[in-house]
């Protein structure tokens, strides 16, 4: 195998497929990329772990073709750091030779043969636009279980009907669900799974930026068990979790008692400095009254703090006490001027929306269901 790239190619390259190779692969082959020479000008890199699989496509100047196996982090650290030249690499025996002006590297070739087949991706179900996507599943995974207790709740929830995407996520402390559209091949397509929201989250950020993206989904007997995206010459696939997700979504109250609009920056603020004084577990709490919300954390002899925000409020007034961070996370993730937040009871969950403008209406393509703590009165 021989084959000349620009350094900002390879670099980019590698360090994209190379980014999701296990720390502790179970067998060393698998910390490997796979490097790809055809007569064609291609070179194509390859990644997989059993459960995720990474392939990009990219120009060279191939001399002669063929196929070899290296450690991909070690790949991704020496193509950053060459200086900005074209590199030739070139196979000699069982090593890799790295050439970029005077600086030369030698890597040891992985066997090829041990190296798992990567898996075929389902045929592309249809696309939607990048930016929407990523900024879909940031807002829904911050929701997902980052525990193994539950592993069916480490997932995000892919709904398709039709034109309409819902993406579902809970760890059982809150639930954030965002629906979306996306442009089908087929207009009666319908579809489930579970897919791992670490990846799906990496996925988004990675591809986001190139814009429109394929989403290729499974159908009958072909691709059954797996997902997979692609944009810029670039092809991630994911296992799929199996089991029933949970039927959560009853947990959306059906009407709201009392409602209150903020401007989001000052609230993220405010419940930042708050949350200061507030020790491991314990809440914030809220209270929204005419013109305002108060927020207080902090009890008896220890330190306390308290700062008021402005609040149009709607309905009878009302305390209640959240975890801090859910909050947070929440507020980060709506993306609108306002938050808005629904409630029925103290004691029932809250569900928090966006809001482009004071007076206007809620988004509620995107909702964050916040489960309530319980607080000393």
């Amino acid at each position: 195998m021989k084959f000349r790239v620009e350094r900002d190619v390879l670099a980019e390259a590698v360090t994209w497929v190379a980014r999701g190779l296990p720390n502790h692969p179970p067998v060393p082959v698998l910390a490997g990329v796979l490097i790809d020479a055809r007569d064609d000008g291609t070179l194509t890199l390859s990644a997989f772990d059993y459960e995720v699989s990474a392939k990009i496509t990219v120009a060279a100047e191939v001399g002669e073709s063929g196929t070899v196996l290296v450690l991909g982090r070690l790949l991704a650290d020496i193509s950053r750091n060459l200086p900005a030249r074209p590199i030739d690499v070139v196979s000699e025996g069982t090593k890799v030779q790295v050439t970029c002006g005077s600086t030369r590297f030698s890597l040891l070739m992985m066997p090829v043969d041990d190296y798992p087949t990567l898996p075929t991706a389902p045929a592309a179900s249809g696309t939607i636009a990048g930016d929407v996507f990523t900024q879909a599943v940031a807002q829904v995974s911050i929701a997902a279980d980052r525990g193994d207790t539950l592993p069916i709740l480490t997932g995000v929830r892919v709904e398709i009907e039709g034109e309409k995407i819902t993406l579902l996520a809970t760890d059982r402390y809150r639930l954030a669900m965002r629906e979306l559209t996306w442009n089908p091949e087929a207009t009666d397509a319908s579809y489930v799974a579970l897919v791992p929201a670490r990846t799906l989250s990496d996925t988004a950020k990675a591809l986001g930026a190139l814009g429109s993206i394929e989403i290729h989904l499974g159908s009958g007997t072909t691709g059954d068990g797996l997902i997979g995206f692609e944009a810029g010459q670039r092809l991630t696939t994911t296992r799929l979790l199996d089991g029933e997700y949970p039927k959560v979504t009853s947990i959306f109250p059906s009407s709201a008692d009392t409602e209150s609009v903020i401007e989001t920056a000052l609230l993220v603020e405010a419940v930042k400095r708050v949350a200061l004084v507030a020790e491991r577990n314990t809440p914030v709490r809220l209270r929204f009254s005419d013109g305002q919300v108060a927020i207080e954390a902090g009890t008896g002899d220890g330190a306390q703090a308290s700062e008021a925000v402005e609040a149009v409020l709607t309905g009878p007034e009302i305390e209640i006490a959240f975890n801090p961070q859910f909050l947070l996370d929440g507020l980060g993730a709506v993306g609108t001027n306002y938050s808005r937040l629904s409630f029925t009871q103290s004691s029932r969950p809250a569900v928090l929306s966006g809001q482009a403008e004071l007076d206007g209406p809620a988004d509620t393509s995107y909702r964050y269901v916040l489960m309530p703590v319980r607080f000393a009165s």
